[in-house]
């Protein structure tokens, strides 16, 4: 799916209006909850799929050393614009990521398999690239919000969300184990009621603003650790790394992996 401005400013205007606030606010404490066991400090993230930097920058803010990739340059530009020389971005696609095995410590695929014709590939890049793990965040099909916003019903008009190829929980967890040889030791949910309820007010706010089982919520995240994998060390990550990422410079890399400065 090609993304252009419209789509972008479409993304950005959608988590400022009252429902994506409260929205964003539980996919964050979601995120902060799944990521609560990972270690920060000079460990190297990468996020496919980052889109404008919404979720990097809070990763970013997290202690991470961050970098991402996205295969729309309106994206990535607005991307930069956000984050500035605070991370390291790239313009290629998921699917062939230009990067040596476990360069970073964690890869994170925040609601962007989705949206991919190869979601497989992608978790595969994800997991190889990766030496610590993967976190997932996806669209949830086995919540209301799909009934109402992501099913293709026969009177519904076509739309991003209604295109896009939602995941339950347990078809996400057997691609994760069939792509990386690991399952998910954590899955959680946020959001169980339709969007209307999303809203900062009591008694809405409880239902809503607590972390659920998999199953319940709109939105669902799951993390994977590498436990046999070992670690790597930040100064041996640093001398593999290519030197455009240590550049405080934007930069672009072509799917063919060839980089053009800027």
């Amino acid at each position: 799916m090609v993304w252009d401005g419209f789509d972008a400013e479409k993304f950005e205007t959608w988590f400022k209006t009252p429902a994506g606030q409260f929205a964003l606010e539980q996919e964050v404490g979601l995120m902060d909850h799944l990521i609560s066991g990972w270690p920060r400090r000079k460990r190297k993230l990468l996020e496919v799929g980052c889109g404008t930097g919404l979720f990097l920058d809070h990763l970013y803010r997290c202690g991470f050393d961050v970098s991402g990739v996205d295969h729309s340059p309106v994206m990535l530009e607005a991307a930069h614009k956000r984050l500035g020389n605070r991370a390291s971005l790239y313009l290629c696609n998921g699917e062939h990521l230009p990067f040596t095995d476990n360069e970073f410590d964690f890869t994170v695929l925040w609601t962007v398999l989705e949206f991919c014709s190869e979601p497989e590939e992608m978790l595969r890049e994800a997991a190889r690239v990766s030496a610590g793990g993967i976190l997932i965040g996806f669209l949830n099909r086995h919540s209301i919000y799909f009934f109402t916003h992501g099913r293709m019903w026969p009177w519904a008009s076509p739309s991003t969300l209604r295109q896009a190829h939602w995941y339950s929980p347990s078809e996400m967890r057997r691609a994760v184990k069939k792509t990386s040889g690991y399952s998910p030791i954590m899955t959680r949910s946020v959001l169980p009621g339709p969007m209307w309820s999303w809203k900062n007010r009591t008694p809405l706010k409880q239902l809503n603003g607590i972390i659920y089982p998999p199953y319940f919520g709109a939105f669902t995240g799951c993390r994977v650790d590498f436990h046999s994998r070992k670690p790597m060390n930040p100064l041996h990550a640093w001398k593999n790394m290519p030197s455009a990422v240590t550049s405080t410079k934007r930069k672009t890399l072509k799917p063919e992996c060839f980089r053009d400065s800027k």
